[in-house]
């Protein structure tokens, strides 16, 4: 708990909820769809779980403080259809990396950054790309936890100047009237929150 009786989660735990989220929709992904566009522009449905895989095994790296590699992205999609289980083995390997002890303590990554930020950017695309997964493939996907809302809103107002300025993050968009609070997070990213 904080000092306002609120309690405060580690990335680990945040991690662990997105991951029960996520894990369906990646299961639940059709090959029909894989060529399908999504609502993060430059990429199509395969092209996307594939840099979600990056983003998993390379995050889990950053955890325990070792260098990263975001340079070419493996066709993990293109090894075979057990894909999505390795996928989900990943995701549990990156919420152990990130559950272990220091993981949030210091620096690391090759800008240096707080670790509990870093973090969090591995948080933000388990969250924002599972429901750009979700939105191409045509599935329900409920929000995230209300406690990975509260950290992700945190997180993009550090990161939105400079992820804008990198092509990471589009040019907010309008907030649909009566939006909740991860509708006005998908905004803030770029994202229409109605797009289909």
């Amino acid at each position: 708990m904080d000092t306002n009786g609120v309690k405060t989660y580690d990335i680990g735990e945040l991690l662990a909820m997105a991951r029960e989220r996520a894990v369906p929709v990646v299961r639940g992904i059709p090959d029909e769809t894989l060529a399908a566009p999504t609502p993060c522009a430059e990429y199509d449905v395969k092209a996307l779980v594939n840099h979600l895989f990056q983003v998993i095994v390379q995050f889990q790296r950053l955890a325990a403080k070792e260098a990263s590699d975001f340079g070419d992205t493996p066709d993990r999609v293109a090894d075979g259809p057990e894909w999505r289980e390795r996928l989900a083995d990943e995701a549990d390997r990156l919420v152990a990396a990130w559950s272990a002890p220091g993981a949030e303590d210091g620096t690391t990554g090759a800008m240096d950054m707080p670790a509990r930020l870093v973090g969090s950017m591995a948080l933000l695309d388990l969250t924002v790309h599972v429901w750009d997964l979700a939105q191409a493939t045509g599935q329900d996907y409920p929000g995230a936890d209300e406690a990975v809302v509260a950290e992700l809103a945190g997180a993009v107002d550090t990161l939105a100047p400079t992820a804008r300025k990198m092509g990471v993050f589009g040019e907010p968009v309008a907030e649909p009237e009566g939006a909740s609070r991860f509708e006005r997070l998908l905004a803030r990213t770029g994202r229409d929150p109605h797009w289909w």
